[in-house]
């Protein structure tokens, strides 16, 4: 029994499976693995009809994908997937208990590098272009960006916050207390856009800032981990970062990454303007003293 228990630990989750032989699924499998990815593992919890059906797929298609990611059938991916659950919503102590079970033998650098390396190729691999574009664009335009994180995220907010400040104006970033945000939304308008960061465990109240904002026409753009925030589901835009490493935490190396894509396409749409908001920028910094020039 503890011998099974020992294999079941050490077995790579469906996720991992995924990422491993993704580059060796046709463009329906894909569909099917993307599905599950952005509803992990709910996708592929229901029956094999029903889950190719929300793909969008034929039963086919599910049956032939499952047997790449090495199941004999469909009934085994469920059951894969149904032992992962506790995982989702496991805390610290229970997700290193995970990749102690899984750890290599090799030194903490490498397999840290290596899981790092895998997060961010998972994480731009599954960016649709034409949506990061139009994410862009929003960001880019004059209407009112509002930038909110969550407890752990709330830095990576601060830190979009800071870089999109010097590009365009009207950004403001919703301090952590989530007593004071309907103060904020009172000025949201329509075509205001949201910036939200919500990982794993995710949280109320970045789920009913949401809502409220969504109901009043404010356009959200969510960045959020493999499986998925609810708050996808008010989002007309969803970027899926991948951060599991030999840790305890998540990483948020690939989403930083992502953070700066949007920064750098952000700015390169509103250029020149964005220009001229650096020079005069500087201009005040110069004036202030804050920074001793090389």
């Amino acid at each position: 029994m503890a011998a099974a228990a020992a294999a079941a630990a050490a077995a790579p989750t469906v996720r991992q499976l995924i990422q491993r032989h993704h580059q060796d699924l046709t463009q329906s499998e894909r569909k099917f693995a993307n599905a599950l990815v952005e509803d992990y593992p709910n996708a592929g919890l229901t029956s094999i009809t029903a889950a190719a059906k929300g793909a969008g797929v034929s039963t086919p298609v599910v049956a032939r994908m499952v047997q790449k990611l090495g199941f004999k059938g469909y009934p085994q991916f469920h059951q894969a997937l149904l032992q992962e659950l506790q995982a989702k919503v496991s805390g610290p102590t229970e997700r290193r208990a995970v990749w102690a079970a899984e750890a290599p033998d090799s030194h903490m650098l490498n397999r840290f590098a290596g899981a790092v390396t895998q997060n961010l190729a998972q994480t731009f691999a599954n960016i649709d272009s034409v949506r990061f574009d139009d994410a862009a664009r929003l960001l880019a335009s004059d209407a009112g960006l509002y930038i909110v994180g969550g407890r752990i995220t709330r830095s990576l907010a601060e830190y979009a916050f800071t870089h999109f400040q010097a590009i365009r104006p009207r950004v403001t970033h919703l301090t952590s207390s989530p007593a004071t945000w309907p103060h904020y939304v009172l000025d949201m308008v329509a075509g205001d856009a949201l910036l939200i960061f919500d990982m794993r465990r995710y949280e109320e109240n970045l789920l009913r800032l949401a809502e409220i904002a969504a109901g009043r026409g404010v356009r959200l753009i969510l960045i959020t981990d493999q499986w998925a925030s609810p708050v996808a589901g008010w989002a007309e835009a969803t970027f899926h970062c991948w951060g599991e490493i030999p840790s305890a935490w998540d990483s948020n190396i690939a989403t930083l990454s992502l953070i700066e894509a949007l920064i750098v396409a952000t700015q390169e749409e509103r250029w020149p303007e964005a220009r001229d908001r650096f020079e005069r920028l500087d201009h005040l910094f110069e004036m202030t003293r804050l920074f001793r020039k090389p």
